[in-house]
């Protein structure tokens, strides 16, 4: 029987070794995108949509805290200016509906 080596198997999880910090911040735009589309408009911000926002500030949490040594200076600041620009764009969202 062939055996793969556990370098190789790790390897491949990682998504062809895209970094953890960027599919955070895909994930992050994705479910704004997503959530602020189908729960928010003009007047009102259905109670889902905090539900939705919570659990990615707790996916967030637990990715960050789990890669930590990926998490660098440099890295910090592009996450930062992600957030900033996710609300921004949650903003301009809620105003187009």
């Amino acid at each position: 029987m062939l055996m793969i080596p556990e370098e190789v198997y790790k390897r491949r999880q990682r998504h062809n070794n895209t970094p953890e910090s960027t599919l955070l911040i895909i994930a992050n735009f994705i479910v704004i995108a997503i959530g602020t589309s189908l729960f928010a408009d003009k007047n009102h911000i259905n109670w889902f949509f905090w539900v939705v926002i919570g659990t990615l500030a707790l996916y967030n949490f637990f990715t960050i805290r789990r890669n930590r040594e990926e998490f660098t200076k440099p890295v910090i600041i592009s996450y930062s200016i992600s957030v900033i620009v996710l609300i921004v764009i949650f903003f301009l969202f809620k105003e187009k509906v």
